[in-house]
């Protein structure tokens, strides 16, 4: 057998072996999942996460994870996903969790929902976790996006929220006894500005009640709300 003939010969048994290899394994008793790691669980209940695995009775760490980290994936709250087999008898599953914005609320108007920042309901359990978010008056998609924005450009602002409403031309933020004025096409660059202007009063011990950003390129401080600067 010429040296080319062996080695074709061998990239075929080679195939034939990474191909079969988990196929067999997955009826080896040994390699049966008895242990699943959670990582990145921070707001899901772990009995969804591993339910949504909807592994079948006698599962291996061979079975197709392509398929298992779909299901995952496609569980409400989950932004990604991964898993990976840990031999003899683990999966670990790796993901990313939607990060919620705001509470809304619900049909039962005793009752508050979670949203992203798309206005979009989270399986979050407030009862479970902590969850230390603003209460918006309602889903409307610009304002959670107002939140998730202010969210985003500085977390320290977004935890000072405690509730926020729309108008019909601005947003009204309220951060405790102190409110935010924001055009509804407020970016991140007036975020910013916002976080600056606070810390400077801040550094001069200078109280205030209001802080109005509708105007481009100034923010309004106010002693009062909605009296003079």
């Amino acid at each position: 057998m010429t040296k080319r003939r062996r080695l074709a010969v061998a990239l075929v048994a080679g195939l034939v072996l990474w191909v079969g290899a988990p196929l067999l394994l997955r009826q080896v008793g040994f390699f049966r999942v008895r242990q699943i790691e959670l990582v990145g669980v921070r707001y899901l209940a772990p009995a969804a996460v591993i339910g949504a695995l909807r592994l079948p009775p006698g599962a291996s760490v061979f079975d197709d994870l392509d398929e298992i980290t779909a299901r995952v994936r496609a569980l409400p709250g989950v932004a990604d996903a991964r898993v990976v087999r840990r031999v003899p008898g683990s999966l670990k599953v790796m993901l990313r969790e939607v990060e919620p914005v705001a509470f809304v609320p619900g049909r039962d108007t005793r009752e508050l929902s979670v949203v992203d920042g798309e206005g979009r309901p989270l399986p979050y359990d407030p009862a479970r976790r902590a969850l230390d978010l603003p209460v918006a008056a309602s889903a409307d998609s610009g304002l959670v996006a107002m939140l998730a924005l202010v969210q985003a450009v500085d977390p320290t602002l977004f935890e000072e929220i405690t509730t926020a409403r729309s108008r019909r031309s601005d947003m009204v933020l309220e951060l405790g006894p102190r409110r935010l004025l924001l055009a509804r096409d407020a970016g991140p660059e007036v975020i910013r500005a916002v976080v600056l202007v606070t810390q400077d009063l801040a550094s001069r011990s200078r109280r205030y009640a209001e802080l109005d950003a509708r105007y481009a390129g100034q923010i309004v401080v106010r002693r009062a709300v909605g009296g003079g600067a």
